[in-house]
């Protein structure tokens, strides 16, 4: 017989004190949260300017000046979201009744922010849903048909509503979403004391920002993660040079010099040993060779995209040959690290040094025409604004560059974490990929500056007018063959930029499509049998549609393609070298102090 006491969906009866407690207990957590923001406004430190936000109203004047300027469009658009939430009304009010009523919007099947039963079954949140969709779709169409916008300004306003959008979806709230609420009675409110102290948390690890965790705090460099053996022959400022342990008697003869982004850590090519790019090189007989860049702090802050390349690339080069007694080597760049490897061969080739038999390119932009969603972020405006705040800290923390990212799918690495940390209290399960996701780095502001004005806003490597070391760097003058991986799903070194960037270089060039990201693209080990790759001759005057229709497909990873190309160059074998036992002695194990310095 029932005492009266209301149970939850669990069975587990309500209990009013414990849901208090739990309440002020996360109600606690909150104001922690909130000292934590406010705290480097307190302690003096210099907050970071509203330029953001400038931005976003310059941005959404210049659309509100078009609907506005004109009272007939004026009256249309309010007539038209009116329409739509009086049909929703006429729906709701008809299945109300009892009736059958067919949704007046549907959210998209593969929108996971909607796949609880309730938001069907249940009228209000069903309501909730629809108008959420409604206006998303409205404000959507208000940008779209917004004439006179240039297509920078259309594309910031595009970006700008659906950030908007995408933060004020009733799955983000704990009223108006009915997994949170129905979690939130069947524990008493313990899920929101979890997450508001997991904010928190977050808010005081962020220095005043939230820095989301993504996955558990229970990975760690070097016993973890970056795991294949190796020695660390040499370092400067700005890097640390490692090179791995072979596994083979004999090996290429020409070393492999790896660039990775100095925006992220190395350690993207040597996850988990199931994983890791690096460790299958060395397994498949290639002495790897492998940059790892410096986390910098201010007193590095005047490092030049120059230093980069002379401390870099170029200092690794001089290194490799005392180690090894080989002059040229096989090179290759992922992402930004493979656009300073295009401009390091440029200088080279200006230079008429023979140092590279090779270069690969992974996911790397030499054009930046059509570089994807990331030139949102780039016009005068926000650079010279964000060039101020670098010239104040020296650096570009590394938490801007990856709340960046993540903002381009907001959906998928920002909203869902803050939902299932802070509002259903659960702790991120540990995950290899999304640990190095949320590992980002400083960048001196220097070469950051010359970073985003000479390549995403002046394009200057591909049109012949980028200057290092007082040299014009060509790229037509860059002869040595080229494998150059894009991913189809790419959104930061999209398909058709890096596929358009191909024709730039003077020597023969391999484009390969990956299937899947600009991540998950890349490191894509053959024994996972995932994804596929596709080949095509015809890189010149070609988009990638039209390439793909000619173009063959290959089952698995892209990674034995290239180890078959790259003996086709070289092919001439050697013993084995043994890492830091050479003219370059070990200064200590792999994956070195440099790649462990946490922003």
């Amino acid at each position: 017989m029932s005492d009266g006491t209301p149970e939850t969906t669990t069975g587990k009866s309500f209990d009013p004190e414990a849901f208090g407690q739990n309440l002020a207990r996360a109600l606690e957590s909150s104001g922690r949260a909130l000292s934590a923001y406010l705290a480097p406004g307190v302690n003096g430190q210099v907050k970071d300017s509203p330029s953001e936000l400038t931005d976003v109203i310059k941005t959404f004047s210049s659309v509100a000046d078009y609907w506005l300027s004109d009272q007939q469009r004026t009256t249309d658009l309010q007539m038209r979201i009116g329409k739509a939430y009086l049909d929703l009304w006429g729906s709701s009010m008809r299945r109300l009744t009892g009736e059958t009523s067919e949704p007046v919007i549907a959210p998209n099947p593969r929108d996971k922010r909607f796949q609880d039963p309730e938001w069907k079954s249940n009228q209000f949140f069903d309501f909730m849903m629809q108008a959420y969709l409604l206006t998303v779709q409205w404000a959507s169409d208000l940008v779209r048909s917004a004439e006179g916008l240039d297509p920078h300004t259309r594309k910031k306003a595009e970006f700008y509503v659906q950030q908007i959008c995408n933060a004020i979806a009733p799955s983000n709230f704990v009223l108006t979403n009915p997994e949170v609420l129905r979690q939130t009675f069947a524990s008493n409110a313990e899920n929101l004391a979890r997450g508001m102290k997991m904010l928190a948390e977050d808010i005081e690890a962020g220095g005043g920002t939230l820095k989301i965790r993504q996955s558990a705090a229970n990975l760690e460099v070097g016993r973890d993660l970056a795991l294949t053996p190796g020695k660390v022959v040499f370092q400067n400022d700005v890097m640390q040079l490692i090179q791995y342990t072979p596994t083979t008697e004999t090996v290429l003869r020409t070393p492999l010099l790896i660039v990775p982004p100095w925006i992220n850590k190395f350690y993207i090519l040597d996850l988990k040993p199931e994983k890791s790019y690096i460790k299958w090189c060395v397994d498949q007989g290639v002495t790897v060779f492998v940059i790892s860049w410096v986390n910098p702090d201010k007193k590095l802050g005047s490092k030049s995209f120059e230093d980069y390349m002379t401390e870099g690339p170029l200092a690794a080069m001089d290194a490799i040959e005392k180690a090894t007694g080989e002059m040229k080597v096989h090179t290759m760049g992922y992402c930004v690290g493979g656009t300073l490897l295009a401009a390091t061969l440029a200088w080279l080739a200006e230079k008429r040094r023979q140092r590279v038999t090779s270069a690969t390119f992974l996911a790397a932009q030499v054009d930046f025409t059509h570089a994807g969603d990331l030139l949102i972020f780039v016009d005068e405006d926000q650079i010279s604004s964000l060039e101020r705040d670098m010239q104040r800290a020296g650096v570009l923390e590394g938490s801007k560059m990856a709340m960046a990212f993540n903002m381009l799918r907001s959906n998928d690495l920002i909203w869902p974490y803050v939902v299932s940390n802070y509002l259903k209290g659960k702790e991120p399960s540990t995950f290899d990929l999304l640990h190095w996701n949320s590992d980002a780095t400083r960048m001196p502001a220097a070469n950051h500056s010359y970073y985003l004005r000479n390549c995403y806003l002046e394009n200057r490597l591909s049109s012949g007018t980028m200057v290092l070391d007082n040299t014009l760097l060509d790229l037509s003058k860059v002869k040595v063959p080229v494998y150059n991986l894009a991913t189809r799903e790419d959104h930061i070194a999209p398909a058709e930029s890096v596929l358009y960037g191909s024709q730039f270089f003077g020597g023969p060039v391999r484009y390969v499509l990956a299937g899947s990201g600009h991540i998950a693209g890349v490191v894509n080990p053959p024994a996972s049998g995932k994804y596929q790759y596709w080949t095509n001759d015809n890189i010149h005057d070609v988009t990638v549609a039209d390439w793909l229709k000619t173009a063959q497909e290959h089952k698995g990873s892209w990674w034995p393609d290239w180890r078959q190309w790259l003996e086709t160059i070289d092919s001439e074998r050697v013993s084995a070298r043994p890492a830091g036992t050479g003219a370059l002695e070990a200064i200590e194990d792999a994956p070195g102090s440099y790649v462990r310095v946490r922003a």
